[in-house]
């Protein structure tokens, strides 16, 4: 893999390497932009089948963290890491002490959370090591289990949607059809139905979708008839890439709005929707409540204060819709377009502050 040519293509500014010996660490952290702020990303224990798919896995996600970040009005960047190991046995607190000094050492520029193969135990392991690190245990001031807010989040987004599609952001009354019944949407349910939509629910585990039947009276289908189901809002909750050649044809919702990331299988596939009147709530914008009640923490956290952040996942989505509009675009397009404009404005002016000595001067008075 050519790093620096990979690494010039996407602008992004630092990897760097760790490892411990006596623990087994082999660490890979990606920071791809700070412009907004210090790089915040979730720690991936994944048994990668080489080192070139372990960097170019974290220098992919760490950019997805930099457009979520923003696109949720956080003042962070992006960044994430890998590390290389089975979860499942090459784990030891040696390990995760000794990556936390690691973070320490970057003092402040990356902020870790928990990620695949990662739990809040090991982010306290972490924590013992450095305070740039957050998802950790509620007793050390964190914000617990992260699902209701992301839900909480997903739900206002739809509700956006929802606006531009019908001409009203209430959802009594609207079929809306949700792909995969774990934590998330669960709680996704819950919201919804207190607002009298229907709900129709599909899941590869049934004890998932029991609950929400007997829960929320949700009705059940097989998880292939999800997509062809006669409803207002599909609702992907699960893997991602289930907006493909073979899905998008059996498609009769108006809005695609879900919890699941990186939906869209290729680019492209967003054009096809774009093309059909699909009303598309882009996913890092819309399931960004995670993101935004963790980043919480780092201001000491208070649940009020952030569910109220939360909330403007509604005006997030707004101003999505209102760049498509404005560009003639696709909405997945535009959403990349409000977070390239926010960090170019700040890039901006950053770049007129530094050129300008009265302003240094004025600043130290």
């Amino acid at each position: 893999m050519e790093i620096f040519k990979y690494m010039e293509k996407y602008d992004y500014e630092q990897l760097l390497f760790c490892q411990d010996e006596q623990s087994g660490l082999k660490a890979i952290v990606a920071i791809h932009d700070t412009t907004l702020g210090p790089a915040l990303g979730g720690t991936r224990m994944w048994s990668y089948k080489s080192e070139d798919e372990a960097i170019e896995d974290a220098l992919r996600l760490a950019k997805g963290m930099t457009y979520k970040n923003a696109a949720a009005g956080l003042n962070l960047g992006g960044g994430k890491t890998v590390i290389i190991g089975d979860s499942r046995k090459d784990k030891n607190e040696e390990m995760f002490r000794a990556f936390g000094r690691f973070i320490q050492g970057l003092n402040g520029r990356y902020i870790t959370a928990e990620d695949v193969g990662t739990t809040v135990a090991d982010m306290d392991l972490i924590h013992e090591e450095t305070d740039f690190v957050t998802g950790i245990s509620p007793a050390f001031g964190s914000s617990g289990n992260p699902s209701p807010v992301t839900a909480y989040g997903v739900f206002r987004g739809m509700k956006a949607a929802a606006k531009e599609a019908f001409g009203s952001d209430s959802l009594e009354g609207k079929v809306i059809a949700i792909q995969g019944v774990g934590n998330v949407a669960y709680n996704l349910c819950k919201y919804l139905t207190e607002e009298g939509a229907s709900i129709i629910v599909t899941d590869i585990h049934k004890d998932a979708v029991k609950r929400a039947v007997d829960d929320f009276g949700a009705k059940a289908v097989d998880p292939d008839e999800i997509y062809s189901i006669e409803c207002d809002i599909y609702a992907p909750c699960a893997l991602g890439a289930v907006i493909n050649d073979e899905t998008i044809p059996q498609l009769k919702a108006k809005v695609i709005a879900g919890a699941a990331n990186n939906q869209l299988k290729d680019t492209r596939h967003g054009d096809l929707i774009h093309e059909m009147g699909i009303l598309y709530a882009p996913d890092y914008v819309i399931n960004a409540g995670g993101v935004i009640n963790v980043a919480d923490e780092l201001y000491g956290y208070n649940r009020e204060r952030a569910m109220k952040k939360v909330e403007g996942v509604y005006q997030n989505i707004e101003k999505v819709i209102n760049i498509a509009k404005r560009d003639g675009v696709p909405t997945y397009v535009a959403a990349d377009r409000m977070v390239e404009e926010r960090i170019a404005r700040m890039r901006n002016s950053r770049s007129q502050f530094l050129q300008n000595p009265k302003s240094i001067l004025n600043m130290k008075k």
